[in-house]
């Protein structure tokens, strides 16, 4: 019988985070403690930035993206956002959003699983995702579990499971 395998990733639905972020804008526009503030909320790639006129507005408005972005499925673990920042006039905050699994993380959850997991799993890392195989798919379901109750740093997502 040949092996199972699924892949862990940490990838970003890109529909849900246009959609979050959209909504984020809209409420920002809509709400009145945000009128006058110059709040503005843009993205660009894997870059988001966040602006307005006080530093409290500026928090008040990453507040409302991660609310937006958590009720759309979204994960926090891939939001990077960094202090308030003050530029002229406007406080900006600048954030990145981080996909993909490195190196290093594909190694801590490599090791976590040898360490934790049922014997007959084995891991290969093939770029940004890593690989479990295993004869045994209740095996494999059981290192899913433990990876998702593993505490990682970044957000993952289980793919190709066959």
């Amino acid at each position: 019988m040949a092996d199972s395998s699924f892949d862990v990733v940490s990838k970003i639905d890109r529909m849900e985070l246009d959609n979050a972020i959209n909504q984020a804008i809209r409420e920002i526009d809509t709400r009145f403690d945000f009128k006058n503030t110059g709040a503005k909320i843009e993205l660009s790639g894997d870059k988001l930035a966040i602006e307005a006129d006080t530093e409290e507005r500026a928090k008040a408005t990453l507040d409302v993206v991660k609310d937006k972005l958590i009720k759309r499925g979204v994960s926090l673990k891939h939001l990077d956002a960094g202090e308030p920042q003050l530029s002229g006039k406007i406080y900006k905050i600048a954030c990145t959003m981080k996909e993909g699994i490195s190196t290093e993380n594909a190694k801590k959850i490599a090791k976590f699983l040898r360490d934790e997991g049922p014997k007959s799993i084995k891991t290969q890392i093939q770029g940004d995702e890593l690989r479990v195989t295993s004869k045994s798919r209740d095996d494999l379901q059981e290192a899913i579990e433990q990876i998702k109750n593993g505490k990682f740093e970044f957000a993952v997502q289980f793919v190709n499971f066959r």
